[in-house]
């Protein structure tokens, strides 16, 4: 099993990339996960490795490392700290609860045919703004707590994954809603201040 994301396929205007467009990442970090997706597949075409490939959209949950966008906002805002907005705050995101992704790892793990590539979704787009204000009004705090800063150098406006594959091949369907996920993500950190507030001190160091 290959864990892979969104972002080896690039930015996308409208509708939803499906397992077999062709990849064109925009940033380093996105080539470099296209190249050990091509590498996972080459060991399949070359050797008969069993190897599945998974691409995912933007995961969110508890224990998410505090430098991430949900947990870095929920964590500062309930800190009375200001949060980070890159641009406009237009790009638009697919949001994945890390339950419902780790059940369609096992599926495909367990399911999945061999040299394949499926698509895991959440099924709730967003634009980061958007989603700032549900950051803020989780917190009671207003748009005063946040900064605009320069967008990100190969930040793609779009991803949007098709999951019509998995959902058709192995059962796969998003089951976390969105409002209730994020609920108790911001109540996760509320109550784990131990576990993530000594992650982001050494980060600061």
């Amino acid at each position: 099993m290959h864990v892979s994301t969104d972002e080896v396929y690039g930015s996308i205007a409208e509708g939803s990339w499906d397992e077999q467009r062709p990849l064109e990442p925009n940033s380093p970090y996105s080539a470099s996960k296209a190249g050990s997706d091509l590498l996972a597949r080459s060991y399949f075409r070359t050797h008969g490795l069993n190897v599945s490939i998974t691409r995912c959209s933007n995961n969110y949950g508890p224990y998410h490392f505090p430098e991430k966008v949900i947990p870095l906002f929920v964590t500062n805002l309930i800190d009375d700290k200001h949060v980070p907005l890159y641009g406009e705050g237009n790009n638009i995101r697919d949001w994945l609860h890390v339950d419902d992704h780790t059940r369609g790892i096992a599926m495909v793990l367990t399911r999945g045919r061999a040299g394949e590539i499926y698509n895991i979704g959440g099924g709730t787009e967003l634009t980061n703004k958007e989603l700032t204000q549900l950051l803020l009004d989780a917190t009671g705090k207003d748009w005063s707590y946040v900064d605009r800063v320069t967008d990100r150098l190969g930040h793609d406006l779009r991803y949007s994954v098709d999951i019509s594959k998995i959902r058709a091949e192995l059962g796969y369907e998003p089951l976390v809603p969105f409002e209730q996920g994020l609920a108790d993500v911001v109540q996760w950190y509320r109550d784990n201040r131990a576990w993530w507030e000594p992650l982001k001190v050494r980060a600061a160091l």
